[in-house]
C-alpha cells in the first residue's frame, strides 16, 4: 500500500476520484519531463552519497541501471500510456474526430477545456468532422 502511494507520487499519477472520472489529465508530456528531472535529481544526490563509500567506488557503474530503471524506463512506460490515452480518446470518443480537438494538449482548442471519455465541452453541438482532404 505504501508503495503504491510512493510510486503514484513518483509517477505524478492524482486527480482521479472513486469512480475513476478524471477531467483533467494528469500525465502530459510536462509532468513526464517533470518526473524525469525530479528522478534524474534523486538518483544523481543518492550516487553522491554513495559514492564517498570505497566499496561503492569500484561499482559506480551500478548508477547507469538506477538511472534506467528508475528514471529512464518509467518515464519511456509514462509516455507510452499517454500516447495510447490519445490514441484511445480519439478512436472512442466524438471529440477525437472533431476538428477542433488538439491531441498535444488533449483539449478542445474552441473551448479550451480539457476532454476525457466521460466529458465533452461543448456537448457535441459544435461538433466540425476532420476534413479528410490532403490539400493536393
Amino acid at each position: 500500500m505504501y508503495f503504491d502511494k510512493l510510486t503514484d507520487i513518483l509517477m505524478f499519477r492524482s486527480g482521479v476520484d472513486d469512480d475513476g472520472f478524471q477531467k483533467e489529465p494528469t500525465v502530459t508530456i510536462g509532468s513526464i519531463v517533470w518526473g524525469v528531472l525530479l528522478r534524474t535529481t534523486i538518483v544523481f544526490i543518492a550516487v553522491f552519497f554513495l559514492i564517498n563509500f570505497p566499496k561503492f567506488r569500484d561499482f559506480w557503474w551500478v548508477s547507469f541501471f538506477g538511472i534506467w530503471f528508475f528514471v529512464a524506463f518509467p518515464a519511456y512506460r509514462q509516455y507510452q500510456n499517454y500516447q495510447n490515452r490519445i490514441d484511445d480518446i480519439e478512436v472512442n470518443t466524438l471529440c477525437g474526430s472533431c476538428v477542433h480537438f488538439r491531441k498535444d494538449a488533449q483539449m478542445c482548442s474552441l473551448f479550451d477545456e480539457h476532454i476525457s471519455k466521460d466529458y465533452i465541452p461543448c456537448g457535441g453541438e459544435n461538433w466540425e468532422p476532420k476534413s479528410t482532404f490532403d490539400g493536393d
